[in-house]
């Protein structure tokens, strides 16, 4: 028997939350619930929606788990304080782990982790709770992720590493082994990590302008 599952959302990151528990877990999604200032319709996914405030009456903690299935916004504070009041009702807060992850910690994965399929996670790494890790990403030995962060894909995080609270790393960043990455910092697009970031730090790279000769122009593609 496969264990009912509440998740918190009803947009893109919800949608794919329903899709991997259905299909590499042993949890069943029952219903879909959100703040009710925000419901717009009654189901999503071809399940019920209902309203965060009433979601403990409709599908009480005592048989149901729960997901807060959310993105990186206002710094991942959103999903922190929906991971937060799920707690207060109750809820015991459960982690998606793909089974094409390769994961050699031990276990050390804590609630409401959202691990999608070819993240790599080595040995005597700690990752705290409310933690995404998009696809493809490498974790190296001995780092800590600590709660509310949001990785994207494809970021290489060498040995020893550091990434405190709330942070979001993008895609195709990397962060040189040893490092501290301090709360609330933002590491964009293949940024270039060498140092440690002070808290609150926030590191853009370039972005790639228009060449001047338009595409028609070059030759051999």
């Amino acid at each position: 028997m496969k264990k009912p599952l509440v998740i918190f959302g009803s947009g893109e990151i919800a949608q794919l939350a329903h899709y991997y528990f259905s299909t590499d877990s042993n949890y069943e999604v029952v219903a879909f619930t959100i703040d009710a200032s925000y419901i717009k319709e009654s189901s999503f996914c071809g399940l019920p929606v209902v309203a965060f405030e009433e979601v403990a009456k409709h599908f009480p903690p005592e048989g149901n788990d729960f997901f807060v299935a959310l993105s990186y916004s206002k710094l991942n504070s959103v999903r922190k304080d929906k991971f937060l009041s799920a707690k207060e009702k109750g809820y015991t807060l459960v982690s998606f782990i793909s089974s094409h992850a390769t994961v050699l910690n031990d276990g050390k994965i804590g609630e409401n982790c959202f691990i999608f399929e070819d993240n790599t996670i080595q040995p005597f790494v700690t990752i705290g709770s409310n933690v995404t890790l998009w696809s493809g990403n490498h974790i190296g030995h001995h780092s800590i992720i600590h709660d509310h962060t949001f990785i994207a894909s494809h970021v290489v995080v060498s040995g020893g590493v550091e990434i405190g609270e709330q942070c979001f790393i993008g895609v195709n960043a990397t962060l040189r082994d040893h490092i501290k990455v301090g709360d609330r910092c933002v590491v964009g697009a293949g940024v270039l990590l060498l140092a440690d970031a002070e808290p609150n730090g926030l590191y853009i790279g370039s972005a790639t302008e228009r060449s001047k000769a338009p595409s028609n122009r070059v030759k051999h593609i």
